[in-house]
């Protein structure tokens, strides 16, 4: 059977939520706001049409990657597999729901900047357990960093001021 593979732009709806299967596979997941405008030649202005909303599933090294860059309000570029979720609960069917299991997630750069690091898996000093080499569990990293952090420890971006 064929698979459904779109492109959807828009924003990010949710912060990204990021666990590990049983099996250690890192999941991230996050829901995706795409909202159409019209350019209404009457009124000579553009206006909202409707917001469509995705959750967005990604695994792997994506997951890491998108847990460490992707936060809440950014725009998105999001390339995946399209399904289309019939959710049934007590017997009684209730939305549907459409979800994408992305391929590739970026940020949109039609709406600001971006700086790309590039993250190895000897870099990131991981282990399937999300130990780092020291035995340390570490958590996600910091937006912009690229480089995942002790949990508990408190992280810096670079740029940003330490406090109030």
């Amino acid at each position: 059977m064929y698979e459904t593979h779109v492109t959807v732009v828009g924003n990010v709806a949710t912060r990204v939520e990021f666990s590990t299967t049983a099996a250690g596979v890192p999941l991230a997941r996050f829901r995706l706001a795409s909202t159409m405008r019209r350019f209404d030649a009457q009124e000579r202005m553009w206006s909202d049409v409707g917001t469509n909303f995705f959750t967005v599933w990604t695994r792997r090294a994506l997951a890491e990657n998108v847990a460490s860059s992707v936060t809440l309000g950014e725009p998105v570029i999001v390339t995946g597999r399209l399904r289309i979720r019939e959710p049934v609960r007590d017997g009684q069917q209730q939305y549907f729901g459409a979800e994408l299991s992305a391929s590739s997630v970026g940020h949109d750069l039609s709406r600001g900047t971006s700086a790309f690091v590039r993250v190895s898996p000897a870099r990131r000093g991981l282990t399937a357990s999300g130990q780092g080499d020291d035995g340390v569990t570490k958590t996600a990293a910091p937006p912009g960093t690229g480089k995942p952090v002790r949990a508990g420890a408190e992280a810096k971006v670079p740029g940003q001021s330490g406090g109030p």
